[in-house]
């Protein structure tokens, strides 16, 4: 299958991510604070997103301050607050590379025909200014925030009170709590990633994009493997003489993901028959004719974005429970796609979707185990596979959201039926960040 893109190497280079500091620096005022602290390593989605800083393995901390808190003054005092990254000494290059650099605004990006004065705070595109602090090596990361806090926010006559993301280790919490500062949990960040940019919206269609591809690898060798017998003269798929398997496929899809450059991050699932009625199945089992075959390919793309995409096939189906399933979730996507816009109910989209099966015949409640429809119907993707807005969770659709549509049924004794595409929420709708095309015969995309 082309997906109209060329190769990824082909792709004009993609917009610089940056994330604007400025709302978490209207948190702390607005919350009365002095500071906000977040601690963790590169697996903490959170304070990847708030740094873009790519590594590393072991503890780091980001400490931000409003404007006017005690500071040493000169090039990096901000207009709006200041951000200190606390990076290992060894990765003290790749803090300010990623972090502080990586921030700033490059001359093509300045207005006006002054082209900047060459230092200070108006180089940094939130005008919060960013700074790296390596100092207490072998320090515990929160013990080196605490430290940081003292020096940012100064003698402020009282405890300094901090906002910290609800994930913030329970030890790095001690580090700060022991130091003198009172913490108080905040959702602003969960809040800012659910709205995605435009640099982020390109990382995530070029995910996308070779979502579409590892899953067109997938039904390709679908369509072209034959029906044939297994040693037990049971009717089993082949594919070059070899029965065919729900790793085998995996791997094809797998090896496709890579070519373009995103890694399958082990979120591969391919489920057959009975296991294509577990929403993770990662086990391997023959694929037979007549069963269905679901296919749920989430890659990790460059930048830490997911793609996330579902499509369910069937080689050479009696038109039983499988067509009717497909009809049911075929329309239950139409009905949650026709009511994403701004300002809708996000449970909205999972009530019109649950209604649509229910009218099918099919249990839109179900249980874990039990026949029917056992899920949501979609969530937010972004640096984390699952991440705010949940279709089946408080609050409004807003511009910028980007969400799976992903409605499903499934019996655990047959198999299961999903549909899902990854869109985001625009001014006026919606727009599927990548298309492909439906239908239960699998047929050849490439």
């Amino acid at each position: 299958m082309s997906d109209g893109s060329g190769d990824a190497g082909r792709e004009p280079s993609p917009r610089p991510l940056r994330t604007d500091l400025a709302p978490i620096v209207e948190a702390i005022e607005a919350a009365g604070a002095d500071a906000f602290v977040a601690v963790g390593d590169r697996f903490d989605d959170d304070l990847r997103y708030l740094t873009r800083f790519a590594g590393p393995d072991r503890p780091y901390a980001l400490v931000v301050v409003p404007d006017g808190a005690s500071g040493d003054g000169g090039e990096n005092e901000a207009d709006v607050g200041r951000a200190v990254c606390c990076a290992p000494a060894l990765f003290d290059e790749q803090a300010r590379r990623e972090f502080v650099a990586g921030a700033r605004i490059g001359e093509e990006e300045r207005d006006g025909d002054d082209p900047g004065d060459g230092d200070g705070d108006r180089e940094f595109h939130d005008g919060v200014a960013r700074g790296v602090r390596t100092e207490g090596v072998g320090d515990h990361a929160g013990k080196r925030a605490a430290a940081a806090v003292a020096e940012l926010v100064g003698d402020s006559g009282g405890e300094p009170a901090l906002l910290v993301p609800p994930s913030i280790p329970h030890d790095a919490a001690v580090y700060l709590e022991r130091a003198g500062n009172r913490l108080a949990s905040t959702d602003a960040v969960t809040t800012a990633r659910a709205r995605k940019t435009a640099a982020e919206l390109d990382r995530l269609r070029r995910a996308q994009r070779a979502t579409a591809v590892g899953m067109a690898r997938a039904e390709t060798v679908l369509a072209a493997s034959e029906v044939s017998e297994d040693e037990a003269g049971r009717p089993v798929l082949r594919r070059e003489g070899v029965p065919l398997t729900t790793e085998r496929l995996r791997r094809e899809a797998n090896a496709a993901l890579a070519a373009r450059g995103v890694r399958d991050a082990g979120n591969t699932v391919i489920g057959a028959g009975p296991s294509a009625a577990d929403l993770h199945y990662v086990g391997d089992v023959p694929i037979r004719p007549g069963e269905t075959v679901l296919l749920d390919v989430s890659p990790r793309g460059p930048g830490g974005y997911y793609g996330d995409m579902t499509r369910t096939f069937v080689v050479d189906g009696d038109g039983g429970w499988e067509r009717r399933a497909y009809v049911a979730v075929e329309s239950a996507r139409e009905a949650a796609l026709a009511e994403i816009e701004p300002g809708v109910p996000a449970k909205t989209v999972h009530g019109e979707a649950a209604a649509e099966l229910a009218a099918y015949g099919f249990d839109p409640n179900a249980g874990e185990d039990e026949a029917g429809f056992t899920h949501g119907t979609g969530h937010g993707v972004g640096v984390s596979l699952h991440e705010s807005p949940s279709l089946s969770g408080a609050g409004e659709l807003r511009p910028g959201n980007v969400v799976t549509v992903e409605p499903g049924v499934y019996d655990p004794d047959v198999g299961g039926v999903r549909l899902e595409d990854l869109v985001v929420v625009t001014d006026d709708g919606y727009e599927v960040l990548a298309e492909y095309p439906f239908g239960i015969v699998p047929r050849e995309r490439e």
